[in-house]
């Protein structure tokens, strides 16, 4: 299929798109061949300001809509994005290097998300109690301008998570998208050009540093919402700590996934405990990236995995039979070899892959051979965040000491177990430090769960209908049926 794009793009400021400048502009290229794809205009800060600007402006027409109003735009854009899917998801295949079957999963989720939203601001209701004399009201009102920065590995459903809850709680945006996968949300930009009024949605395109920063220090910004890497976190934790205002951070992971000897079917946890590691090349925050595998099935359950990691197809981003594709650019492939030839000097036995593969007709791209390693829970490859097709396989007979284990890391995003033993399964649950944990399916995110993580690994809940209050603000109002009497009436 091939996709047409403009020859240059530039951000959504009040409606109206802004073609990219050639002194200001930043090259988006195909991961995989090297391809130039577009020119993005890079936005500095007086173009931040003006898309501010714009959403301040629009935001009292936005709100007057209502409810029911918002919820149906909405509705609108999740029916749109699923008419146009298959061509947003080649052009993100195209633009970041994911394989082309897991994209498309990627908008079926994000259509799912815009319409989650739609339907539960319908029960985000106010509330009213009896008081003396009258009735105190908690409204729950929008926050005013939010502006909303996503990461590149997977923009259309990092867009949703961030746009649905605060579009339908009567907000209005400054999205940035990351420069490394900027064009499937700029395409996007034009479906909610049609439907939206303007200024309510702004786009700004450019380097975080500039454009980010820009956004999350500006005075009329009332709310931050951030998707990316801990050490980026903290510093728009700090701009929102300094400015007072609220803030969203789903930030890094390092996940433990367990496997108890109890289970019932070895090649099924096989294949699951695979897809948890490698699903999206490993460039995920919620990777299954630590296994931890019982002692008495650990020979057995090891022989199998190096097999389904061995089979796992590595192709082009657009071969719809590749599991595993290449990665966002070469700083972040050679990032992933640099953890696994630091691994091997630590002492992890390489099990299977380890090297960079070669696809005919990219060879301009970073493609990883799916990575197992034989691993102590204390080594840096088992403690920090690699992003890419790399699992770290530990053998466990303590429980204590697996749980020890599993904790010890300054994430905290999620976490997996396999067991056919209810108790297992649930008092491990309890005891894991971690936003999600999904037993018997890793990745278990469905409509309405909750999705955030503990300790380094961010702030706030995505996802779910608690995401509104984080998107409004509680206004107090007391009713009294008449004027009391005076108490301060002369003697």
């Amino acid at each position: 299929m091939k996709i047409d794009l403009d020859q240059a793009y530039g951000p959504l400021i009040d409606g109206v798109f802004e073609t990219a400048g050639a002194h200001r502009s930043f090259a988006a290229v195909d991961p995989a061949t090297g391809q130039h794809l577009a020119s993005i205009r890079a936005c500095d800060e007086a173009d931040v300001d003006r898309a501010v600007t714009a959403a301040q402006q629009a935001g009292p027409a936005w709100r007057a809509l209502g409810q029911q109003a918002r919820a149906r735009l909405i509705a609108r854009l999740a029916d749109a994005i699923e008419l146009h899917g298959e061509r947003l998801a080649r052009i993100d295949a195209h633009d970041v290097g994911r394989c082309i079957s897991e994209v498309r999963k990627d908008y079926q989720t994000a259509v799912r998300h815009y319409r989650y939203f739609a339907a539960v601001i319908m029960a985000h209701e106010d509330s009213a109690r009896e008081i003396d004399g009258g009735y105190a009201i908690a409204r729950r009102e929008p926050l005013g301008v939010c502006g909303q920065i996503i990461p590149w590995n997977a923009p259309a459903i990092m867009a949703a998570f961030k746009l649905a809850p605060a579009l339908v709680a009567g907000n209005t945006v400054v999205l940035k998208p990351d420069e490394n996968a900027s064009l499937s949300t700029l395409e996007l930009g034009k479906l909610i050009n049609a439907i939206f009024p303007a200024g309510v949605v702004n786009l700004v395109t450019g380097q975080g540093e500039v454009a980010g920063a820009a956004l999350s220090q500006h005075p009329a910004v009332r709310k931050l919402s951030f998707t990316g890497s801990t050490e980026v976190g903290r510093i728009v934790a700090g701009v929102a700590a300094q400015r007072l205002v609220p803030a969203t951070l789903e930030l890094g992971g390092k996940s433990a996934n367990i496997v108890f000897p109890d289970i019932d079917d070895l090649d099924a946890v096989v294949d699951n405990a695979t897809f948890a590691a490698i699903h999206n090349n490993g460039q995920s925050c919620l990777a299954g990236t630590r296994l931890f595998v019982h002692a008495d099935i650990f020979e057995a359950f090891k022989q199998k995995l190096v097999a389904s990691f061995q089979r796992v197809r590595v192709g082009s981003p657009q071969d719809e039979n590749a599991r595993v594709s290449c990665l966002v650019n070469a700083r972040q492939g050679q990032k992933v070899l640099d953890y696994i030839n630091l691994g091997i000097a630590e002492g992890a036995e390489l099990l299977a892959g380890g090297g960079r593969a070669e696809v005919a007709g990219c060879e301009h791209g970073f493609f990883i051979e799916p990575t197992l390693l034989l691993a102590d829970n204390g080594m840096r490859i088992c403690q920090e965040e690699i992003f890419g097709p790399v699992l770290s396989l530990i053998v466990w007979d303590d429980y204590e000491t697996l749980i020890a284990q599993a904790n010890d890391t300054q994430y905290g995003l999620a976490a997996g177990i396999y067991t056919s033993n209810l108790r297992h399964a649930m008092d491990t649950a309890s005891r894991l430090e971690a936003g999600s944990v999904w037993i018997n399916r890793y990745s278990n995110i469905t409509d309405g769960t909750a999705f955030g993580g503990y300790k380094n690994s961010g702030i706030g809940r995505e996802f779910c209908r608690e995401t509104l209050n984080a998107y409004t603000q509680v206004k107090t109002i007391t009713v009294q049926a008449q004027v009391p009497d005076s108490w301060f009436a002369p003697l």
